[in-house]
């Protein structure tokens, strides 16, 4: 049985040529940083835990030397706390093409458009990448899809999910950009050729279908297809508000949230995502669907739709919890002494008190500014609601007129703990 390594196997490209190999016969080996991730991805198949920037050439060659085909699915949008864009594309080739041996096959899933002067990172980076496994005299194949459809709603993908699905309205963003696509499915397909020795090597093919579309008509199909009526009204979104959003988008990157409206998308999306299919079709490969099969071929659930409602909600969820938590602090900070005399009428020492107000208020700043960092939202969203349920017991407790005061302080408390728990639900860990 012939063997596979797939490096980012539990992506969202990775794991469908995961499945597809294994399909056609290949024993299976994903290797990827997170545990989580790969124990959570459905694969039943075995796994190599390491982060692949950390990887020597050393280790490569040791690794390597136990797989026939070798397909390269890992990759990343823009640098980041945990994401170097030069690492992960260009660099992790390197040391791969000089540990690779003459009895591996290596597919290389890069990205159509790329160029080392592309005027993103990502396309320059990508491209470098290409060149080191171009230059490497090794038996390789690189394949470059354009933007890749699939069951799973993952960045752009699920960006353009969320968008087409706004109540009403439709966003009319960069109505001169020209986008290509390719099924999920069309794409592992070409990585399995590419494996069988079907596509001959130093090949460097685009893997798109054959139609263009402008971006808002790719908006409408999208809504069409997840079964929502058109929208009443088209809002033309002015260049000004699209660079404001990916400056806040890529400082929310610097937070650890690998969001899909950063600079690096936007510019890719403003330049189109377009490539040649000839040299694919030369070669042999199968005509990729057409947009209208794409989607036709795909599932459009009740749970595709909700997940498209509720696209934009997480995000604000999360700014809106973060600012009711920081100003809540601030306020019993800046009148500790009127805070603190809603706990008078309670049999407690005046110390006791004090460190309730100016505990409490730290508490609720720290809460506020942690739940906005990736790496601990979940966190601080169990700590929200752990400390709002103390609130709820302590003044039950100490201060049980609350509960009878007509503005409802307490009673308002419980919506926040089940906002704050649908946040907590909502954020995967990686």
């Amino acid at each position: 049985m012939p063997t596979a390594l797939v490096l980012g196997g539990y992506g969202l490209i990775g794991s469908a040529c995961c499945r597809a190999l294994a399909a056609d016969g290949f024993q299976i080996t994903g290797l990827g940083r997170s545990e989580r991730a790969a124990h959570s991805s459905g694969l039943d198949q075995d796994w190599i835990i390491r982060d692949l920037c950390e990887i020597t050439v050393e280790e490569w060659r040791s690794i390597l030397k136990n797989f026939d085909v070798v397909v390269n699915a890992a990759g990343a949008l823009q640098d980041g706390p945990d994401d170097n864009l030069d690492e992960i594309h260009a660099a992790l080739l390197r040391r791969i093409c000089e540990a690779l041996g003459d009895r591996s096959r290596f597919i290389q899933i890069s990205a159509a458009g790329v160029s080392l002067d592309a005027s993103t990172e990502f396309f320059r980076s990508k491209a470098r990448g290409d060149k080191h496994v171009a230059q490497s005299g090794q038996d390789w194949v690189i394949l470059r899809p354009t933007l890749v459809l699939a069951p799973d709603a993952y960045g752009g993908t699920g960006l353009l999910r969320g968008a087409a699905a706004l109540p009403g309205v439709l966003p009319r963003i960069l109505p001169d950009s020209k986008i290509q696509t390719i099924h999920i499915d069309d794409l592992a397909s070409s990585v399995v050729a590419a494996a069988k020795g079907e596509i001959a090597s130093g090949a460097i093919l685009d893997i798109t279908s054959s139609d263009t579309h402008s971006l808002p008509d790719l908006t409408r199909a999208v809504r069409r297809w997840q079964g929502f009526p058109d929208a009443r009204i088209e809002i033309p979104v002015p260049g000004f508000l699209l660079r404001l959003t990916g400056r806040i988008a890529d400082l929310s990157g610097r937070l650890g949230w690998r969001s899909p409206m950063r600079s690096t998308a936007l510019a890719a999306l403003r330049d189109g995502v377009q490539g040649n299919p000839e040299p694919a079709r030369a070669a042999g490969l199968p005509e990729p669907r057409s947009l209208t099969a794409t989607l036709a071929s795909l599932p459009s659930t009740r749970q595709e739709r909700l997940y498209a409602r509720l696209y934009f909600a997480l995000p604000f969820s999360i700014v809106a919890l973060s600012i009711f938590w920081i100003f809540s602090g601030l306020m019993a900070l800046a009148q500790p002494s009127q805070a603190a005399s809603v706990l008078t009428t309670a049999d407690l020492p005046r110390a006791a008190v004090w460190a309730v107000v100016l505990g409490g208020a730290a508490a609720d700043i720290l809460l506020g500014v942690a739940v906005l960092w990736r790496r601990w939202c979940r966190t601080a969203a169990l700590g929200m609601i752990l400390l709002s349920s103390s609130y709820l017991l302590g003044g039950a407790l100490f201060a049980p007129d609350l509960w009878a005061d007509p503005l409802g302080p307490m009673i308002k408390v419980i919506p926040g703990i089940f906002l704050v728990l649908i946040v907590w639900l909502g954020v995967e860990d990686r």
